[in-house]
């Protein structure tokens, strides 16, 4: 059976460093008519659980742990009856919203997770979070890039935990070498492709950071 991607979008705060901002955010559903991965829980669980449509949820992937994209996860989990998964380095950040629920397994870079007959390869990709991760899915020449890459630049840094030079050279060593067309599902905001991306690389370390939580970011 064919993968297909579904989307979710859905609101809430985002909270870090004693600052709070109201956040849109996409969740991405991956799958066939039988199975299917949730990346990024975010803020409400229902409207995920009415997407995945009784589906066997193979796992709850974030793509890192700040609390506007994990604050789903628990209760996604327990009404799918899925295991969720975090790159162990962002335990910190994940501890913040769950203090008393761990994680059931890890990303690891260069893993691949099996769903529908096809695999999803983990990424990792640190600079907005220690622990980010973007997955690509080569059979569908696009990648979920989380916060680490949107249409129009690199995601956030100057936050506990981030850092700018990381985040580009995360972006140029294993986002930029992917093919052009990849199509690159963020997120916060529309979708963008790397050749787009790409065409600011020269200057892209001179660029201001696109801050999803920001005023001018909400598109």
């Amino acid at each position: 059976m064919t993968l297909r991607v579904g989307h979710v979008v859905t609101s809430g705060v985002f909270s870090l460093d004693g600052e709070d901002f109201d956040v849109d955010n996409n969740i991405w559903l991956v799958g066939d008519e039988r199975e299917v991965v949730v990346i990024d829980a975010a803020h409400d669980h229902r409207p995920i659980v009415e997407a995945v449509a009784g589906r066997r949820v193979l796992g709850v992937l974030c793509t890192h742990g700040h609390n506007d994209h994990i604050n789903a996860a628990a209760e996604l989990a327990e009404a799918v009856e899925a295991p969720i998964w975090l790159h162990p380095d962002d335990g910190m950040l994940w501890d913040v919203v769950y203090p008393d629920r761990r994680v059931d397994d890890s990303l690891r870079d260069g893993a691949s997770i099996a769903v529908g007959g096809e695999d999803l390869t983990i990424l990792h990709t640190p600079g907005h979070s220690p622990g980010g991760c973007c997955i690509q899915v080569p059979s569908l020449g696009l990648v979920f890039s989380g916060d680490t890459l949107f249409n129009g630049g690199p995601g956030a840094t100057g936050r506990s935990f981030s850092s700018h030079d990381v985040l580009v050279g995360s972006i140029r060593s294993r986002l930029f070498v992917l093919p052009d067309e990849t199509v690159v599902h963020t997120g916060h905001g529309d979708s963008t492709t790397i050749g787009r991306e790409a065409r600011n690389l020269d200057g892209l370390t001179d660029v201001v950071d696109w801050d999803p939580g920001s005023p001018d970011a909400a598109s």
